[in-house]
């Protein structure tokens, strides 16, 4: 029982052989386009190949002030259903795209590419790569693509926790830089570019804060998911 269970560890920690179609990788890119925020600041038609865009926005109410259908000074419970419905299309619109990307072969080009580059900076499988990337945009699509990938026995509990380790820190961190981090930019000291490296970087140092967390206190994964190696 020792020996078969070696074995399978063994067999996990190698990267899947997996075979891709050309359709496979086409999708991976293009999700990776998309979710990644790339286009986000276009000002053409590339625009439409951004989350962002695409999910769009609520129309304005017709007194001329810049209020959605929430409005200001909500509470309670109906504020927190308002709330819910404005997460609700991103959310949808993220796992229909992932389940067609899916149907296309792109998370299994997902997981053939980037687990040599996740799993040793996360200890995490390449099926999850879409998730950390659209975490950059959106919290909420990346939140339930965790989800789903959990569901569907993609990743195991541990692998679930560093995710959401890693997503929790700086969660959306391009869409809020570029929208109200705007504000500083005139006056901020070091280059744009910095202050992304460092909530990117923060964001794979809270991965492996819960990483190290887990490999020191869980020695045993819980139910929910197929191993997909070694954390």
């Amino acid at each position: 029982m020792q020996d078969q269970s070696h074995e399978e560890v063994k067999k996990q920690d190698k990267s899947p052989n997996i075979h891709v179609g050309w359709q496979g990788y086409l999708a991976f890119l293009f999700a990776l386009m998309l979710f990644s925020g790339i286009f986000s600041s276009a000002d053409n038609w590339l625009k439409m190949f951004d989350f962002n865009v695409l999910n769009g926005n609520f129309g304005t109410l017709a007194d001329g002030k810049d209020l959605d259908f929430r409005g200001t000074g909500g509470h309670g419970a109906r504020d927190g259903f308002l709330f819910a419905m404005e997460l609700i299309p991103a959310v949808i619109l993220a796992l229909g795209i992932v389940n067609v990307v899916d149907g296309l072969g792109g998370l299994k080009a997902a997981q053939k590419l980037m687990t040599p580059i996740l799993k040793p900076l996360l200890g995490l499988p390449g099926v999850t790569a879409l998730a950390s990337i659209a975490n950059m945009q959106s919290t909420d699509a990346a939140a339930g693509m965790v989800k789903e990938l959990y569901d569907r026995g993609e990743i195991t509990d541990k692998e679930r926790s560093i995710l959401i380790a890693y997503q929790t820190s700086a969660s959306a961190f391009i869409t809020n830089y570029f929208s109200s981090g705007a504000a500083v930019f005139s006056f901020i000291v070091a280059p744009i570019i910095i202050p992304l490296i460092v909530m990117f970087v923060f964001k794979i140092i809270g991965g492996n804060l819960m990483r190290i967390y887990l490999k020191m206190f869980y020695k045993e994964d819980t139910n929910g998911g197929k191993a997909n190696g070694s954390i």
